[in-house]
């Protein structure tokens, strides 16, 4: 389907029912990407996008397991971490991009925190979920067996939250690359934004859907790394998705 729509594409485009200088036809963006590749922007800056959301991935999981661990396994750490947390989530990430700017500034530290705060809330919200609804008879059983609370929460409530776990850092990958696309609009010099920019000011739009093309394969192999993990980490599921 992909395939034909491509073709469909690239036919209406040298049809001349597209125009091509606001629609790139899929040859003028595969010969932007070749060009962009062998003169080396393309990796240059593709390396300094990864950077970006990296960093902000590793801060905004870090936090969030280590923030819903606590909520989830104490009732005294969810008074005090969990009601904050939800009412700090509806307030949109990107709406504070103003803020970031305000406080930390055009440098690559406000770009980063908002790339981690983007991810925060849907690892948090499904780590919390998947803790709380581990089963009650694993506990118990694991009680019975004698063993002690570091061991339940080690083998017991965080391998049955793995699942949520997962779910939540799948949309936190995804979450990343539209956050990169947001913070590399805050007067950056390099990454991928700053092709896109660039492109925009000189009316490139075959680099513009060069690098959407981009972005849209990083968040693609973002998604195949988490199925990846999944597989690996998840064999001893038995739902019907796993048979």
């Amino acid at each position: 389907m992909p395939f034909l729509l491509l073709l469909a594409w690239q036919l209406l485009a040298s049809g001349g029912a597209i125009d091509e200088r606001l629609f790139s036809s899929p040859a003028h963006t595969a010969h932007a990407l070749w060009m962009l590749t062998t003169n080396g922007t393309l990796a240059s800056n593709v390396l300094v996008s990864l950077r970006r959301s990296a960093i902000g991935l590793l801060l905004g999981v870090s936090t969030a397991v280590a923030l819903a661990t606590v909520s989830g396994l104490w009732r005294l750490g969810e008074e005090l971490v969990d009601s904050t947390i939800q009412m700090v989530r509806t307030v949109p990430v990107f709406a504070l991009t103003s803020v970031f700017v305000v406080w930390f500034g055009l440098g690559e530290l406000s770009k980063e925190l908002l790339i981690a705060m983007a991810c925060f809330f849907p690892v948090y919200l499904n780590v919390h979920g998947g803790i709380r609804n581990v089963d009650r008879r694993l506990v118990e059983m694991a009680v019975a067996m004698g063993k002690g609370r570091r061991q339940i929460i080690r083998h017991v409530v965080l391998p049955g939250a793995m699942p949520q776990t997962l779910v939540g850092l799948r949309y936190s990958l995804s979450i990343s690359v539209l956050a990169l696309v947001v913070a590399e609009t805050l007067n950056t010099t390099s990454g991928l934004g700053y092709l896109m920019a660039n492109a925009q000011q000189y009316l490139d739009t075959d680099v513009i859907f060069a690098c959407v093309v981009v972005y849209c394969l990083m968040g693609i192999t973002a998604d195949l790394v988490v199925r990846v993990l999944e597989w690996r980490t998840l064999a001893w599921r038995t739902g019907v998705g796993n048979r």
